[in-house]
């Protein structure tokens, strides 16, 4: 076991003052990739997988976009539900509990008998998903600190990176040899061995015991990100704002409106305490998150759905994506100690900058979509600027809140982030009915929106972040 992973016990967040350092650093760690693992393989497999989902149920461009909406509109939605809940009643138990669906729901999706079945599974992943994910951060929040939850957060990312590389070129094989029902068996050995390490070695934290959960606000969150998402793709796969598109829409953007009252008038008691924006830093990160992620998300649908249109076969798609994750996993650790030492605002501004440069570069796509000419380097130079971000990023949201909320903090920086992919994957129904040249030039069109959000989320670290995420963090007692 190595003892340098494991956080001085007097600085341990999450935990009691003065509370014995955790008994297995490693495994805890190794635990914690584990789960997120899950959601991360499943996420970048079935993006290589939506041409032979159309293909098997004769669906339309609106219902493939919601193969992936049915997983990321409840994921987004509850994120901050599934890391308040933690909070309340403990990490490592909702961990589990979110291992078990994720892995039933993966099966029921395998098994699939319509589409409508396909996307019940789904929303049950997302859901799973939305539990596993704040809570496999926030026990690492609970284990290390320092510069030692800084090696385990970026160890963390970098393993997560190296897992979903495999996922695409594995899943592009299954699916060509098997078929797309075989992606969802993936999942099943990873839970096994997630929760077999969790129920042994991982230690049960809680934030704040009194915390009660906000059912109402959960409620108002899925409600108005379910119709905003539903309004959008309605509106991207037509081209055009119609009668329900701009109902559903509006009906989501007012929900979202009551959702902030609502959560303003819980004060400290609701699913996100609002008083946690008064850090100019948790602001930053959180637009920067929105931008960056929302950029990522879009791109990672098209791209394949692209190159497979263009010919390559799916296994194909995977191999081209695979710099991207090998690239942030040899980044990651490094970074993430990085920004433990300079802060995070550097890291982030500069990696937003390399980002952008990649996604300009996904511009020159031509009819041949030849890989080393045009795809290879935009991938490597987004992949490099990427790297710089998402170790940082991790390590300055948790290091942005008191102690109790990293849950809490988690939950909402996961579901932001999921809320721009999801908000993107609405938005390319256009580029997904298109066909031949126009598909490329629709394509080309969307690069470039990717390096203005990536220019934004530049411009959001570069402006609102301090030199250290510590000199603006908010004390409890403080938050309103």
């Amino acid at each position: 076991m190595n003892a340098s992973l494991a956080a001085p016990s007097e600085s341990r967040p999450g935990g009691t003052q003065g509370s014995a350092p955790a008994k297995h650093p490693r495994l805890t760690l190794a635990a914690t990739i584990l789960a997120s693992t899950l959601a991360f393989v499943d996420g970048s497999v079935l993006n290589v997988a939506l041409p032979a989902l159309a293909a098997s149920f004769d669906a339309s461009p609106a219902e493939i976009q919601w193969t992936i909406n049915a997983y990321m509109l409840p994921l987004s939605a509850l994120l901050l539900f599934g890391g308040a809940a933690g909070d309340r009643f403990g990490r490592r138990r909702l961990l589990l509990l979110g291992i078990i669906l994720f892995t039933l729901a993966s099966l029921a999706c395998a098994l699939a008998p319509s589409l409508e079945v396909l996307l019940a599974g789904r929303a049950v992943q997302g859901i799973g998903a939305a539990l596993l994910m704040p809570n496999s951060l926030a026990i690492l929040g609970a284990t290390f600190a320092g510069e030692h939850r800084g090696r385990a957060i970026g160890t963390w990312a970098a393993v997560a990176a190296m897992a979903a590389a495999i996922g695409p070129p594995l899943g592009g094989w299954m699916i060509d040899a098997i078929g797309w029902r075989s992606i969802f068996l993936l999942n099943p050995p990873i839970a096994l061995a997630a929760i077999v390490l969790a129920l042994r070695y991982v230690e049960e934290s809680r934030g704040d015991p009194g915390v009660r959960l906000d059912w109402l606000g959960a409620g108002l969150a899925t409600a108005a990100l379910g119709t905003l998402t539903w309004g959008l793709t309605l509106w991207s796969s037509h081209r055009m704002f119609g009668p329900l598109s701009a109902a559903a829409t509006a009906a989501g953007a007012l929900l979202l409106l009551l959702f902030v009252l609502v959560e303003h008038r819980r004060g400290d008691r609701a699913m996100m305490p609002l008083g946690l924006f008064g850090s100019s830093n948790f602001i930053g990160l959180s637009l920067l998150t929105l931008f960056l992620y929302g950029a990522l998300g879009g791109l990672f649908v098209l791209l394949p759905f692209v190159l497979i249109r263009s010919g390559y076969s799916a296994m194909e798609a995977g191999l081209a994506l695979l710099p991207f994750p090998l690239i942030i996993a040899l980044g990651s650790r490094f970074m993430g100690r990085l920004a433990e030492r300079i802060g995070p605002k550097a890291p982030l501004t500069i990696g937003s900058l390399v980002a952008a440069a990649g996604y300009l570069l996904l511009i020159r796509i031509d009819t041949e979509v030849d890989y080393f000419s045009t795809v290879f380097p935009a991938i490597v130079v987004l992949s490099f600027g990427m790297a710089g971000a998402v170790a940082p990023l991790t390590t300055a949201v948790l290091g942005s809140v008191d102690a109790r909320y990293t849950g809490t903090a988690s939950g909402f920086n996961s579901a932001v982030s999921r809320t721009g992919g999801m908000i993107a994957t609405a938005l390319v129904g256009a580029v997904i009915a298109s066909h031949g040249a126009a598909l490329l030039s629709s394509f080309r069109f969307a690069a470039g929106i990717g390096a203005g959000l990536a220019l934004a989320a530049a411009a959001s670290a570069l402006l609102l972040l301090r030199a250290s995420a510590r000199d603006d963090r908010l004390p409890a007692n403080e938050r309103s």
